[in-house]
């Protein structure tokens, strides 16, 4: 089967890349063929492409909208399997030549930000389906960025999202709460499916899980941002070591805007934290190896919350608030614990 893969994005870092550069090889290595059709420039030589050696790549940067497009149709895929691709009448161009399925990485077209969350008075998921009343509480809720042309921008291209749910062949999401979610803004049950994330790093294929180590070490890592809920984890890590009258050691890997906010909130507060910046999988391996437990402190409904998985994968498990499709791999006293996710507090995470 020939397989168009769009995403706006091609090279830079994020979950979505990370999946396209598992997905992709693995379909070719079964027999697939495989191509990309792409909204930024590819960088020299094809660095950081998630595609396998020798795919076609069709770069909109490189040839411009409509040269890119007949050169995939030229192609002749059998279907296309789409991704982020903010500008929408790139979609609209796919659908009405190929059958298009369909992965929604976020909540495109069931919220205006994107982001699910209500922030004021405090930050919670929000569980509303799209709709007029999404305009009324966006400002009072701080629901994203406070600029007038921006929330009517985004929410007429989530309204123009949401029409093309009945468009796609299927609509396909990495958890059965986002499933729940696109059913319940409008796509067919017959057409949505929930496919779950895996982990692609690990210990070597018979090699035991590390032991514990002898010092209690907590572990946050991704992004910064105050969607995965950092503050909340540091004003945690601060009760659990009142409670039990000792230190808590937290690392918190990874950057992002509120990276600074979090260092200076530890330093107040007196937690023992470490922030180590972005790493690579092998560090990671490391880092794993070095924790007892896992924190996901995510505020927002996490569309699945792979980091849980690759903690697992050492041996590792982990403490998450019961948002989105956390609980879908977080089994409480098998694998971790659940907290209370609505609201989410550093309270019920401590």
């Amino acid at each position: 089967m020939r397989i168009l893969f769009a995403n706006d994005g091609v090279g830079d870092a994020g979950g979505v890349q990370s999946y396209l550069a598992a997905v992709m090889p693995a379909l070719a290595a079964r027999g697939h063929e495989v191509a990309l059709l792409h909204l930024d420039p590819l960088r020299d030589g094809g660095e950081g492409s998630p595609a396998p050696a020798g795919a076609p790549h069709f770069g909109m940067a490189e040839r411009g909208t409509e040269a890119a497009l007949a050169a995939a149709r030229g192609w002749a895929p059998d279907l296309c399997f789409s991704h982020n691709m903010r500008p929408l009448e790139v979609e609209r161009a796919l659908l009405a030549s190929l059958p298009v399925v369909k992965m929604m990485h976020g909540y495109f077209g069931t919220c205006i930000g994107g982001q699910k969350t209500h922030l004021f008075p405090r930050a919670e998921p929000c569980a509303r389906v799209f709709g007029p009343a999404c305009l009324a509480l966006y400002v009072p809720r701080r629901n994203g960025r406070l600029n007038l042309p921006y929330i009517a921008d985004q929410w007429r291209w989530a309204n123009d999202q949401r029409a093309l749910f009945g468009a796609y062949a299927a609509v396909v999401t990495a958890s059965g709460a986002m499933r729940d979610e696109y059913v319940r803004n409008g796509v067919h049950p017959s057409k949505a499916h929930a496919v779950p994330l895996f982990p692609t790093t690990g210990p070597a294929p018979g090699e035991d899980p590390a032991p514990p180590p002898d010092a209690f070490r907590l572990l946050f890592l991704g992004r910064m941002t105050r969607l995965k809920g950092g503050d909340v984890l540091v004003r945690a890590a601060a009760l659990a070591s009142e409670r039990i009258g000792r230190p808590v050691p937290l690392t918190m890997a990874g950057d992002g805007p509120q990276r600074a906010e979090w260092e200076a909130l530890a330093a107040s507060l007196g937690v023992d934290a470490d922030f180590p910046g972005w790493v690579e999988p092998e560090a990671r391996a490391g880092l794993f190896r070095a924790a007892s437990l896992l924190a996901v402190p995510s505020v927002w409904p996490e569309p699945f919350g792979l980091v849980g998985l690759e903690a697992g994968a050492f041996g590792v498990p982990a403490a998450a608030f019961d948002v989105g499709g956390i609980r879908e791999w977080l089994r409480p006293g098998a694998n971790g614990w659940l907290a209370p996710g609505r609201p989410p507090t550093p309270e019920g995470l401590a």
